[in-house]
């Protein structure tokens, strides 16, 4: 099985969604735990990187994308 692909900075979409409603989460801290902010409410969740990868569904908007298009302009 693939690994999942993320980075800092990454916003990417959980399989359950945040009890305020919000089903986006931006990646703020890496290591063996994650620590993962609610791009709704703002609250931030420290969970261990297995149980992280295990729930996230897909990446939806890319730390390096983001970059990279504002540079080239």
């Amino acid at each position: 099985m693939e690994r999942k692909q993320f980075q800092l900075g990454d916003i990417v979409q959980m399989k359950k969604n945040h009890p305020c409603g919000s089903n986006e989460m931006e990646i703020i801290r890496m290591g063996m735990d994650i620590r993962i902010k609610c791009v709704g409410c703002k609250h931030s969740v420290l969970i261990p990187r297995a149980k992280f990868e295990k729930n996230m569904k897909k990446v939806l908007r890319s730390a390096t994308s983001e970059t990279e298009a504002t540079d080239n302009e």
